[in-house]
């Protein structure tokens, strides 16, 4: 089989080493980790359909990797699967400024793309803090939300078309870019948010956006979540330029703080925070003053025009994961709620996990806009996911969603029932089995078992 790979994607591209194999086999967080007999490293869509199809017919499963900033398990080969990386599929083709698109390779990362945009005068609307890892392959695997789905949607939107290759090797391009196409089925739709269970992206058509001169962002205390809530719905309702809107609380800043040596960015804590950015053509400052200002129950202000204060401000928020890891590898659950409820989850959240893991310490912080809330659990073992099913039962009892952008994984397949009927269940191992009739495409993720 080795000697087959090699045939296919060139001896370098085979890595079959302890000390090569290592950095594919645990994910971002430490927490999952696996074992693989090789890494194979295709350069080309046909090196990836002749890897599958060899896969297929030896009835080897296999996981494809981006970046492997994945949080939920769903990225590395927890049961020995092949690991195709997709990280030598990094080309950015020229972009299409008339029709405001580009189309990319899966290996490519945010960052990336969002300078090659950024250069042309447009920019890429997805953003988030592993943007220098992550790849767009990965982020179409996962439809990854982050920081402006708010104001753009997730990745799900931005695709408007797709080149991959299916469990049976076949490949499926559809990279015109056409954004009227009533021609039957909308696989990208289909493809994205998958998990890599149907198909391997290996290229994208992505939508572009128009590059906004001006930014301003503020942070601004309050003192109860239902305050933050309501001045983020007022802020959506009056403020057509606003991009984001994040969530973090006391213990969460003062944890960011310690961790790297930041200053408190108020002169004393408070009990929520709530960072907003606003972007446009001219210059939103004034704009989202007078918003702030009619806003009832804040507590202080702080205010960055420029790109050096923005990204200060930023830290709080981006840092809060890089923080938590070094408490150890925390459990992550990520998870939307109906806005109303945004409070009451909060405030309980903590009181469920201590009631059944007391040792355990529960951090939050998110997207308050969109009702996404990222619950990260430290002091437990990384098999104890006894506060997991509590926190994700409770998710359900409200109506929300158990996973909101980070996707199942491995990490959540015996929960999926929470959200989805059995029904749909049984549709989406139909769809799964015509797209990948062998079942060799990521077999342990997403799905639970029959």
């Amino acid at each position: 089989m080795i000697s087959r790979l090699i045939e296919i994607v060139g001896r370098d591209h085979v890595l079959t080493g302890a000390d090569q194999r290592a950095p594919y086999e645990t994910d971002w967080t430490g927490r999952f980790r696996g074992c693989t007999d090789a890494v194979v490293r295709p350069g080309s869509v046909e090196e990836v359909a002749a890897v599958i199809d060899l896969c297929r017919l030896e009835g080897i499963a296999l996981v494809a990797q981006g970046g492997n900033t994945g949080l939920v398990g769903g990225g590395v080969p927890l049961d020995r699967e092949l690991v195709v990386s997709l990280l030598r599929l990094d080309t950015i083709d020229a972009i299409d400024i008339n029709a405001h698109q580009v189309t990319v390779g899966a290996g490519v990362t945010i960052s990336g793309l969002r300078a090659a945009a950024d250069r042309a005068g447009l920019a890429y609307a997805v953003d988030f803090g592993a943007r220098d890892s992550a790849t767009i392959g990965g982020t179409i695997a996962t439809n990854a939300g982050g920081i402006n789905v708010l104001r753009y949607g997730g990745t799900r939107e931005q695709v408007v078309g797709l080149q991959a290759v299916l469990g049976g090797g076949e490949v499926i391009s559809r990279l015109q870019g056409l954004v009227k196409d009533n021609t039957g089925y909308h696989l990208p739709s289909l493809l994205c948010g998958s998990e890599g269970t149907l198909g391997i992206v290996t290229a994208a058509r992505l939508r572009l956006i128009a590059r906004h001169a001006h930014r301003v962002a503020a942070l601004i205390g309050f003192a109860t979540v239902d305050q933050a809530v309501t001045a983020v719905a007022g802020l959506r309702s009056g403020l057509d330029s606003l991009e984001a809107a994040e969530i973090m609380f006391a213990d969460g800043m003062r944890l960011v703080c310690e961790a790297f040596g930041l200053a408190q960015p108020f002169r004393r804590p408070m009990p929520v925070y709530v960072l907003v950015e606003a972007a446009d053509h001219h210059d939103p400052t004034d704009s989202l003053a007078t918003s702030v200002g009619g806003i009832a129950g804040v507590l202080d202000v702080a205010v960055a025009t420029d790109a050096a204060r923005r990204a200060a401000l930023w830290r709080y928020r981006d840092d809060h994961t890089l923080a938590i890891n070094t408490l150890g590898p925390p459990h992550k659950l990520d998870v939307t709620l109906p806005i109303s409820l945004l409070a009451e989850f909060v405030t309980s959240v903590p009181v469920i996990v201590a009631g059944v893991a007391p040792h355990a310490r529960t951090w939050l912080f998110g997207h308050v806009g969109d009702g996404n809330i990222h619950v990260n659990l430290s002091g437990l073992d990384p098999d104890d996911d006894r506060a997991d099913e509590a926190v994700l039962v409770y998710v359900g009892e409200l109506g929300g969603s158990i996973s909101a952008e980070h996707g199942i994984g491995t990490a959540k397949t015996r929960w999926l029932h929470l959200n989805r009927s059995p029904a749909e269940i049984n549709t989406m191992r139909a769809i799964k089995q015509a797209l990948d009739p062998a079942g060799i495409l990521n077999p342990h993720v997403l799905l639970p078992a029959p």
